[in-house]
């Protein structure tokens, strides 16, 4: 009897670890923003698009209406147990380009309490024309599931 006690009390220290564990906050990131070190490299009025793909990276979102950009994408979501996940970051960097294909701007945006805030911005003479676009990443904040990118 003594070991079955013993074996019990193993089971449920055991289960109890397990149940303590699934409490844990899962992160997942998706996506890639560019490190800061990384967009200090481009030089807006001199770099081209060629230049910025070699330097940064080709994004996977790019001037969908007016293909005047990279649009570098990334989110964080956290999952505490059988919770649904909940995104609680996502951050948009956008370097805009002239129609030669030179860089004219190259601005990071966030989310701060819902809405669109602009972190940093350097810009040779005008600002992003695509505002809406960006607006638009941002903006779908716990609407984006990334299984269904799987096709």
């Amino acid at each position: 009897m003594h070991t079955t006690t013993r074996a019990s009390a193993m089971a449920l220290a055991l289960a109890g670890m397990l149940a303590l564990g699934a409490c844990t906050p899962q992160y997942r990131n998706h996506g890639y923003v560019p490190p800061e070190e990384d967009l200090q490299q481009i030089q807006v009025g001199a770099d081209t698009k060629e230049t910025v793909a070699d330097k940064i990276g080709v994004p996977a979102s790019s001037g969908v209406l007016t293909n005047s950009g990279y649009y570098y994408v990334r989110m964080r979501t956290r999952a505490i147990g059988p919770f649904a996940k909940q995104e609680i970051d996502r951050q948009v960097v956008a370097i805009s380009f002239t129609e030669q294909g030179v860089v004219q701007n190259v601005e990071r945006f966030g989310l701060e309490q819902g809405r669109v805030v602009q972190l940093t911005q350097r810009v040779t003479s005008s600002p992003v024309s695509d505002k809406s676009f960006i607006r638009q990443l941002l903006g779908n904040i716990g609407r984006f599931n990334p299984a269904g990118l799987a096709g």
